[in-house]
């Protein structure tokens, strides 16, 4: 395997947990918030935090690393029309998810305050409400950025 091919592999596989995690961690935390249940709220909200700085954080660098390197391998041109989309969605889905990862701490914060008292605070579901919104805006985001790195339908030379 030659170093584009490793190159190539190491981003798609980046992109594929920075997907997995963000739908997986999306997935158990409404599932935990449906069922009521706080105990439960409480441990995926401690996890999602957890998952964020195990694979998200890493493969959000690796996305901007690897993309760079491929983007100079290719000779793509950082001034093309496709770049600053690709670039202005990369940060979008940072600004999404900054808040996001704030939000995370809250919750969890505010989860582990009900297991004492046995009720979430009502600011409890505007801030999921709130995490579920920034959540969609980025996840839609990537599902942009994957066609754009597919089918590259702007000049990128």
């Amino acid at each position: 395997m030659d170093n584009y091919s490793l190159l190539k592999l190491i981003h798609i596989i980046s992109a594929t947990v920075l997907a997995g995690t963000g739908a997986g961690s999306a997935f158990f935390m409404l599932m935990a918030y449906q069922s009521k249940n706080i105990q439960a709220i409480a441990v995926t909200t401690k996890h999602v935090v957890l998952a964020d700085w195990i694979f998200t954080t890493p493969a959000v660098i690796i996305q901007l690393v690897t993309g760079i390197l491929l983007m100079k391998r290719l000779n793509y041109s950082f001034t093309s029309t496709w770049f600053y989309i690709v670039i202005s969605l990369f940060i979008f889905i940072g600004l999404c998810w900054l808040p996001v990862v704030y939000i995370q701490y809250k919750l969890k914060d505010k989860a582990i305050i009900a297991i004492k008292t046995s009720t979430l605070e009502p600011g409890f579901n505007a801030l999921i409400r709130l995490w579920t919104c920034l959540g969609i805006l980025a996840f839609s985001s990537i599902l942009i950025v994957f066609w754009l790195m597919v089918y590259k339908p702007f000049p990128i030379v």
